[in-house]
């Protein structure tokens, strides 16, 4: 999902001597994966009313006015910062479309993550259930990955988020744990913890359709 970290330094490195040409790279270069960020992390409601590439143009307008400060000091990999103005960009759509719901803005969010039509799904269903799945449950590829999605809407907000980071957005063990603020064994184990319920999850729902 995410470009490929060395040219990402070197960009930088000629964006800090000040050229321009290297900034326009490095926003051409993340758009892509800040569009699906925003995609799957808007609610879907909220993406009847925002259009999801304005949004995005919203990051990057924020991210070219921080950029020198980040630059400065950069204190963490450029696309986490930009994955953080993303959120934080997603968190105002919220706020602005939802002004009147008694509930938080992450109450809001939770359960209704946009995961859409991906490969990303059909993956984890193969890691997840292969050759586990009785002849009842083992309906086909493309609805127990829409299986999946649902599940992961419905786990725990702490599971829910470290499937997304690690297997939606691509994070890498490491980059979750920096994210969250954990060592990285404890981001590994949260994760397979995450995983572990999600399973359990899905084979308990397969069992439970049959007749």
């Amino acid at each position: 999902m995410w470009p490929e970290h060395e040219k990402t330094e070197q960009l930088l490195g000629e964006a800090r001597q000040g050229d321009a040409d290297a900034v326009n790279q490095l926003i051409e270069r993340h758009r892509d994966a800040i569009w699906r960020l925003v995609r799957m992390r808007l609610d879907r409601k909220i993406q009847q009313r925002v259009d999801v590439s304005d949004v995005v143009q919203d990051v990057f307008i924020e991210a070219n006015r921080r950029l020198t400060r980040y630059l400065e000091n950069p204190v963490m990999p450029f696309h986490l910062w930009l994955r953080q103005i993303a959120k934080d960009r997603i968190i105002d759509a919220y706020r602005r479309h939802r002004v009147s719901a008694k509930r938080s803005v992450d109450k809001e969010h939770q359960g209704r993550v946009a995961l859409g039509p991906d490969q990303t799904s059909l993956a984890l269903v193969n890691q997840l259930v292969d050759g586990e799945m009785t002849p009842a449950a083992a309906v086909t590829r493309r609805e127990l990955a829409e299986r999946v999605e649902q599940t992961i809407a419905e786990l725990p907000e702490q599971d829910r988020e470290i499937l997304l980071m690690r297997h939606y957005e691509q994070l890498s063990n490491q980059e979750v744990a920096d994210t969250m603020g954990l060592s990285q064994p404890a981001a590994g184990m949260r994760y397979l913890r995450a995983i572990r319920r999600l399973r359990e999850t899905l084979l308990a729902d397969g069992e439970q359709e049959q007749p």
